[in-house]
């Protein structure tokens, strides 16, 4: 399941917890959504990262990873937002799925 609005995007912010790797920041909320087995997920890339096309190519790059990483190691009913940083275009794909794996664990404590 994808956030959409604004609103679930700054709840996840003021309320969830968060773990900063090079690449993006994690930030969960856990029991967001606590009948549904779904994980939530939402993507964000800000114009300090570039121009569309970057911001564009950040936000495939995590959807991609997330759709790989996160049905094995997220828990059900949590929202997670990933944050692309600038270092997000340049890092390989290996070192993301591995930062992510490390992320989810440190947030699952």
């Amino acid at each position: 399941m994808r956030l959409r609005k604004r609103a679930d995007f700054l709840r996840c912010a003021a309320v969830g917890r968060k773990s900063v790797t090079h690449a993006f920041i994690l930030q969960s909320l856990p029991g967001y959504d606590p009948e549904a087995s779904a994980i939530w997920l939402g993507f964000t890339a800000t114009k300090k990262t570039g121009n569309a096309v970057i911001r564009n190519r950040l936000k495939r790059r995590l959807r991609a990873l997330a759709r790989e990483v996160i049905p094995s190691d997220g828990i059900a009913g949590t929202a997670y937002v990933l944050i692309a940083r600038k270092n997000c275009v340049h890092y390989p794909y290996d070192r993301l799925k591995q930062d992510l794996h490390d992320a989810l664990r440190h947030l699952s404590r």
